[in-house]
C-alpha cells in the first residue's frame, strides 16, 4: 500500500532516497531549509521550513499526516521524534536513534560509556577555557569536531599550539543547529577508515554491506571505493560493534558506522541512522541493491533476501570552487562519460560554495578489479568535470 513519507532533508542523499521510494508506489514530501533542494526535485511536494523550528515541525506533519518521518540530516529538533512516535507515527529509523546520533556527545558516551565500544579518548568543552584544559590533556596532535555538523563543516586537526585558537573557532562557526559545544579525541594513528553500512530489519536478521573505504579532505569524504580491504578478525570486530550499538538506538533502516583500523585493532568512530555519503559509491552497481534501495525496503518492511557484491567500484566528488547564488553550470561532461565503465552523477544543488560537493563520478569493473587503478580512474573522471 502507498504510505506518505515526510523526508526531513532533502540533499543529494535524500535525493536517491526519494527515487528509490518512488519506484516502490511511494509519496514523499521533501522538507528543507531552502527552495530548490535535490530532493525536492523528484518528491511529490516539497515545504521550506526551519527544522529546527518544532512549531514549523509540527505544523508539516499536521498537514501531511504521513505515516513515515525519515530524517536526513543532523540540525532537526529531533526531540519531537517522541511525540510523533506516540501519535502512532514511524520515525526512521527510531526516536532515539535520531537523537543519539544527531549529537555526537550522546552517540559517543552511549558507544563508549555504556556498550564499552573501543574508541578514542575524548572530551568536551562549551568554552574556550575549558576547550583549552581539554586539549592539553588528550594531547597534540587531537582531533576537533562540533557536536552538531555534517559533511565536514568545523572539523580541524590540533597540529600544534598555534591550531588551538583558529580550531576553536572554526569548530564554532561550523557547528549546525544551537548547540555550540565540541568534542576534542585523541588522534588514532589508523592505516584505513571504513564505512560498515548497517542494514536493520524489523522482520528479519542484521545485515551487512561489504566495507567501503574511503579517505577525507578537510573532515569530508573526496572518495569511497568497495570493497575495502580487511582482514577477517577486524571485520568481524566491527561487525559485532555494529550489531551492538543498532540494537541499543533500535529500529529498523540503514546505517552508515565509520570505524577507524589500526595496527591494535577496531576503534568506533562515528553513526548515522540513514543512507552515508561515502555509499553513494553502491549507485555504482557494486551491490544488488544500492543503499538507497536498502534503506527504503527496510523502512517500508519489505524483504532483503541477501546483499551481494557485484563489481568492484569508485565513487570521487565534484567539488564546487567558488561561491555563487545563481544556477551552477558543468562543462566537462561529455570528456568524463568518454572513460568505458564510468557514469556521473550531478546532485542539482542550486547554488555553490567553495569546497560544496555537487556530484560524484563513478567508476566500476569486476570484483576482483585492482582498487587503487580503479581509485585513480575514479578521480581522473572527476577532474574532467568544472563547475561554473
Amino acid at each position: 500500500m502507498q504510505q506518505k513519507i515526510v523526508l526531513l532533508g532533502s540533499g543529494e542523499l535524500g535525493k536517491e532516497l526519494v527515487i528509490a521510494l518512488k519506484r516502490l508506489g511511494e509519496y514523499v514530501v521533501a522538507c528543507d531549509s531552502y527552495e530548490g533542494a535535490p530532493a525536492m526535485q523528484v518528491a511529490d511536494e516539497y515545504e521550506v521550513i526551519n527544522m529546527l523550528d518544532g512549531a514549523q515541525l509540527d505544523a508539516v506533519i499536521q498537514k501531511y499526516q504521513p505515516k513515515l518521518v525519515v530524517p536526513e540530516v543532523e540540525s532537526i529538533r529531533t526531540e519531537r521524534f517522541y511525540d510523533y512516535e506516540k501519535q502512532g507515527i514511524t520515525v526512521v529509523p527510531s526516536a532515539k536513534a535520531a537523537n543519539y546520533t544527531m549529537n555526537r556527545k550522546l552517540i559517543r558516551d552511549l558507544a563508549a560509556k555504556e556498550l564499552g565500544l573501543r574508541t578514542a579518548k575524548y572530551e568536551y568543552a562549551d568554552n574556550a577555557e575549558d576547550f583549552r584544559s581539554a586539549v592539553h590533556r588528550i594531547g597534540i596532535p587531537c582531533v576537533i569536531k562540533p557536536l552538531m555538523s555534517s559533511s565536514g563543516k568545523g572539523q580541524s586537526v590540533i597540529k600544534s599550539k598555534e591550531d588551538i585558537e583558529k580550531s576553536w573557532q572554526y569548530a564554532l562557526s561550523g557547528s549546525r543547529g544551537d548547540l555550540q559545544e565540541v568534542i576534542i579525541e585523541e588522534f588514532v594513528d589508523f592505516h584505513t577508515e571504513i564505512t560498515l553500512l548497517t542494514v536493520t530489519q524489523n522482520n528479519g536478521p542484521t545485515l551487512f554491506c561489504p566495507p567501503i573505504g574511503h579517505r577525507q579532505e578537510r573532515g569530508d569524504y573526496q572518495e569511497s571505493w568497495q570493497p575495502c580491504a580487511v582482514s577477517d578478525d577486524d571485520l568481524n570486530d566491527a561487525r559485532d560493534m555494529a550489531d551492538k550499538v543498532t540494537a541499543a538506538l533500535g529500529g529498523a533502516g540503514i546505517w552508515g558506522i565509520e570505524f577507524f583500523l589500526g595496527k591494535d585493532g577496531v576503534y568506533f568512530s562515528e553513526l548515522s541512522p540513514r543512507p552515508h555519503d561515502t555509499g553513494m559509491v553502491t549507485l555504482a552497481g557494486t551491490q544488488n541493491l544500492s543503499e538507497f534501495e536498502l534503506h527504503a525496503r527496510t523502512i517500508l518492511g519489505l524483504p532483503i533476501p541477501e546483499i551481494t557484491l557485484e563489481r568492484a567500484g569508485v565513487s570521487a566528488v565534484i567539488l564546487a570552487s567558488r561561491e555563487s547564488k545563481e544556477a551552477p553550470r558543468f562543462s566537462g561532461l561529455a570528456k568524463a562519460l568518454e572513460y568505458p565503465r564510468s557514469d556521473v552523477r550531478l546532485f542539482g544543488k542550486p547554488t555553490t560554495r567553495p569546497y560544496r560537493r555537487m556530484g560524484v563520478a563513478l567508476t566500476y569493473d569486476e570484483p576482483g578489479a585492482n582498487v587503487d587503478a580503479l581509485r585513480k580512474k575514479g578521480r581522473e573522471i572527476a577532474d574532467c568535470i568544472t563547475v561554473d
